[in-house]
């Protein structure tokens, strides 16, 4: 317990510590910005500015923003973070892992009548928590973009249909279409708008939103543009495949309904069936939880648990 109180007070000064001396440091950074912006420097050249555009920062911290510069993974989360719709830093995502997992440590600590095991569980369980909803919110975010899309791709054919160029075509996506296509094709406009190549951009639309469809619209606007051809009448088709696809995903998931029921049944009726037991005798359960052999059982079960749901799972997810 002592040693769990010292951990504690560690991480809680080391990151107080650590958030005033950003920033101190922030402020330092900026006021001296502000002092090259007024002195007129004019030493930058028009690559040098460009860059400072396109160039996102992972943290607003200076020292933070460097050491996650040199991180693949940091890169990976911040990809992962725009495409959750999640409107924040990597430093600031971090910072918040760190004090969800200090939170959940105490909280487990005080509920579990001062527990070091189950402290330590609370704190691994903090610090996934953030990671695993921002997991969530970029698969709904996603799932929300397949449903509109076939829209914004209707609107794009009907666009260009009526004899608007396929920029302004892009334009018109964006102020008409309901997030989060709109967000996206916008990116797509103001790239190409400020001087990158159209394939680039699209390119760049495809790693940001890295769906099946989407990749399909991608090969076939740039196939077009090479070779030439109906681009109103391929945009035609690609919606009707899309729309297809949808219908084909839809009978499936009624076809795997019971699968899906059966591995929500069997994996919510053990906890369920220990949680009644004990409520209504605890003397009869507790065994599994103080003897050796029924924290062997335990492990067996999750373990048995954890490998039958990755197999049902895997039955039940057929690819369209």
């Amino acid at each position: 317990m002592a040693i769990l109180f010292a951990v504690l007070i560690f991480l809680i000064v080391a990151l107080a510590i650590f958030l005033g001396g950003a920033w101190i440091e922030g402020r330092n950074a900026q006021a001296r910005i502000l002092r090259e912006r007024l002195g007129g420097s004019q030493e930058q050249s028009a690559t040098d500015n460009l860059e400072l555009l396109r160039d996102e920062m992972l943290s607003k911290i200076p020292a933070f923003d460097t050491i996650l510069r040199r991180s693949e993974r940091a890169s990976l989360l911040q990809k992962l973070l725009d495409q959750a719709g999640i409107n924040t830093r990597v430093g600031n995502f971090f910072l918040l892992c760190l004090a969800s997992g200090v939170a959940g440590a105490i909280i487990f600590f005080i509920l579990g009548h001062q527990n070091l095991p189950l402290a330590w569980a609370g704190m691994m369980i903090g610090l996934i928590a953030p990671y695993s909803y921002a997991s969530i919110m970029r698969t709904r975010r996603f799932g929300k973009f397949e449903e509109i899309f076939p829209q914004a791709i209707d609107t794009l054919g009907r666009a260009v249909r009526a004899g608007h160029a396929f920029t302004t075509a892009l334009e018109m996506i964006s102020n008409e279409i309901p997030e989060p296509v709109a967000g996206e094709f916008r990116k797509l406009f103001e790239e190409q708008k400020f001087g990158m190549p159209v394939r680039d951009a699209l390119m760049n639309l495809a790693e940001r939103v890295p769906l099946v469809d989407v990749k399909f619209f991608v090969t076939a606007v740039m196939l077009q543009r090479e070779t030439g051809g109906n681009l109103a009448e391929i945009l035609d088709n690609l919606s009707y495949m899309i729309r297809e696809r949808f219908k084909i995903l839809r009978q499936v998931k009624v076809y795997t309904a019971q699968g899906r029921l059966t591995m929500l049944l069997l994996m919510m009726l053990p906890p369920l069936i220990i949680v009644v037991l004990l409520i209504m005798d605890p003397g009869f359960i507790r065994p599994l939880f103080t003897d050796p052999i029924g924290h062997a059982l335990v492990a067996a079960g999750i373990t048995l648990q954890t490998v039958g749901y990755f197999v049902i799972r895997k039955i039940i997810q057929i690819q369209v």
